[in-house]
């Protein structure tokens, strides 16, 4: 049983993507009951021999229930970068996903390539690898509301 199982932080958040009025990639959590204090974004695919940290961020208090944004590639209010994200190419895939400094809660990861922005709308979510959709009640814009 030990062999076949995997141990994880317990996901309590919504990572997702989408981009702005400009056209420039947004990061999104979706915080449920806890707290989430930042986000990664890194490169797993099978072409990489491990798992590549293209950018990271953390938010200036926990995010507590509700929606936080950031801009990828630039400052935001209430956001630090840790790691600023370097030119991303059109083939890699990327996933996003946020966690706690003490491992103790993260959210689901979101994967996109470059490709996915150019039918992406402003207010449009992909999020858990596969969905889309808009996040009702709440406009996905930059910066934190939550």
């Amino acid at each position: 049983m030990a062999a076949t199982s995997e141990c994880t932080v317990p996901a309590d958040a919504v990572a997702g993507i989408s981009v702005t009025d400009d056209g420039r990639l947004l990061g999104v959590v979706m915080v449920c009951g806890h707290r989430i204090d930042g986000a990664t974004l890194y490169v797993d695919s099978p072409e990489v021999d491990s798992e590549v940290t293209v950018g990271s961020w953390v938010a200036d208090r926990p995010l507590t229930g509700g929606l936080a944004t950031w801009t990828l590639d630039s400052p935001t209010a209430g956001w630090t970068a840790t790691r600023s994200p370097k030119l991303l190419t059109a083939k890699t895939t990327y996933d996003l996903y946020g966690w706690t400094k003490d491992n103790s809660w993260s959210s689901s990861s979101a994967s996109f390539t470059l490709a996915d922005r150019d039918w992406r709308t402003p207010g449009t979510l992909r999020y858990d690898d596969q969905g889309f959709g808009v996040v009702a009640g709440h406009p996905v814009r930059d910066g934190l509301s939550g």
